[in-house]
């Protein structure tokens, strides 16, 4: 069975973290790099395993945590070296994510 429509950006995102951390290794041998990214991909990531079993709540709830969590820290680090790649674009992205997945958790709850 295929994961719901509103899982799919919690996947793609925990991927992607994942993938920017590794990345971020690689390049720059930043290991803050790759901790963040493979725990904050991997908290995406369960929460679109969340989102497709029974708790949809919860997992829209993890997600918009772990992506507000995104957005403050690399848009913290965004405006202090104003280096848009790759913290303005994490920001960005951590931003969007904590809007949808707030507006799908309000829809959610009880």
């Amino acid at each position: 069975m295929a994961p719901p429509g509103s899982a799919h950006p919690a996947f793609g995102l925990g991927a992607l973290t994942i993938a920017g951390g590794i990345a971020g290794y690689i390049r720059k041998n930043s290991k803050a790099s790759l901790g963040a990214g493979v725990v904050c991909g991997s908290l995406l990531i369960a929460s679109g395993v969340m989102i497709s079993g029974d708790s949809q709540y919860g997992g829209h709830s993890l997600a918009a945590g772990t992506s507000g969590l995104m957005a403050l820290g690399m848009g913290h680090r965004f405006f202090k070296t104003g280096k848009f790649m790759p913290s303005g674009l994490v920001g960005v992205l951590g931003a969007a994510s904590l809007a949808y997945h707030v507006n799908k958790a309000l829809e959610w709850k009880d």
